[in-house]
């Protein structure tokens, strides 16, 4: 089957930052501040999610490579927006560049990869 996905898809998702967000949660650090791998973590659904509608039902994708920078601290109540763009597409690699901001502006930044999968032949296959 043929996927015709084109670079230039955006994707936006937000979160408010909880307690459960944090850095002393996720045991990264000593500090409750969003943590690192919640970042992450929101990048990958905004990339995830801003290709799903250009996939065949039964297909999804998986992440496998992340090159991020955590520049700011965010504490807990303050809402995460994170924006993402397709920026490379190779059969079925996809590049995104994602950026997240906190209502004080900037707090990380970088690339994504993630790989176009059959669904039900992925998991048969782990």
């Amino acid at each position: 089957m043929e996927i015709n996905i084109k670079i230039g898809i955006k994707g936006s998702e937000n979160k408010t930052v909880s307690f459960d967000d944090t850095a002393t949660k996720y045991g990264s650090g000593l500090v409750e501040v969003f943590a690192s791998p919640a970042m992450i973590a929101i990048m990958e659904k905004t990339c995830m999610n801003s290709v799903m509608p250009y996939l065949p039902e039964g297909f999804g994708t998986v992440g496998t490579k992340v090159n991020i920078v955590h520049t700011k601290a965010t504490p807990v109540g303050m809402k995460v927006i994170c924006k993402s763009e397709l920026i490379e597409v190779d059969r079925k690699r996809l590049v995104f560049e994602v950026i997240a901001n906190d209502e004080n502006g900037e707090i990380g930044r970088g690339q994504h990869e993630r790989f176009i999968i059959e669904i039900e032949k992925f998991t048969n296959n782990i």
